[in-house]
């Protein structure tokens, strides 16, 4: 079960929204402008703010639909539809870590994309609304401590990415279920090692969304 809800998880956080996204609203391949990611950040600078929060909407949905559906899921089938049974502390919260690796894996490497995709921060965000909210939370507390006074996405995304084993280990995740989400940080700071690189030399851009001329073209 835990495998079959991996791979779906894994086939529909692959889906490339900030893509679709840039090409309906900008006619933009936004693999081929700024840094040529397809996340929030890169789609903000190159098409603009609506296909910005369009982005963040769809690829913090999809992380969270599928953790929803993945606890409906092994709830009605191994609990006897109890919801409430399905404790983060037990074997079935680690199922829901292996379901969260495989959401942020999906969007890192999608297969769509000759598994090239996003970096993570978006979707993991939203899955981790699933796994465990207060973990979510967390997660951002050190995201803005980071961002906001530096304006440096890139600085935010890694220190969350860091801290989440921490959260979950706080949160009374047993160590079993803290290995799928300390992979899932790894990879997360794995895809931001260009950015890492920029900061050290102080060459990373700060945050910024491009403005649209009005009248100009979509």
């Amino acid at each position: 079960m835990t495998v079959v809800l991996f791979a779906g998880a894994f086939l529909v956080c692959a889906i490339p929204f900030g893509l679709i996204i840039s090409k309906s609203e900008g006619h933009i391949d936004v693999r081929k402008v700024g840094s040529g990611n397809i996340g929030t950040t890169n789609v903000a600078r190159s098409v603009g703010k609506r296909a910005a929060v369009l982005t963040l909407l769809c690829d913090l949905g999809k992380g969270l639909v599928c953790m929803l559906v993945a606890r409906y899921a092994i709830a009605a089938i191994a609990l006897s539809a109890d919801v409430s049974a399905l404790d983060h502390t037990t074997l079935f919260g680690t199922s829901m870590s292996v379901v969260y690796l495989g959401c942020v894996l999906g969007h890192v490497f999608s297969p769509y994309l000759r598994f090239h995709g996003g970096k993570g921060i978006a979707v993991g965000f939203g899955a981790a609304l699933g796994l465990w909210w207060p973990v979510a939370v967390g997660l951002l507390v050190v995201f803005l401590l980071f961002a906001v006074p530096t304006r440096y996405v890139s600085l935010g995304s890694v220190c969350a990415a860091a801290s989440l084993p921490l959260w979950c280990l706080a949160f009374g995740f047993p160590p079993v279920s803290v290995v799928p989400v300390a992979v899932v940080s790894v990879v997360v700071i794995w895809a931001h090692r260009s950015n890492i690189r920029k900061l050290v030399n102080h060459e990373e851009r700060k945050f910024s969304v491009r403005h649209e001329e009005k009248g100009g073209p979509r």
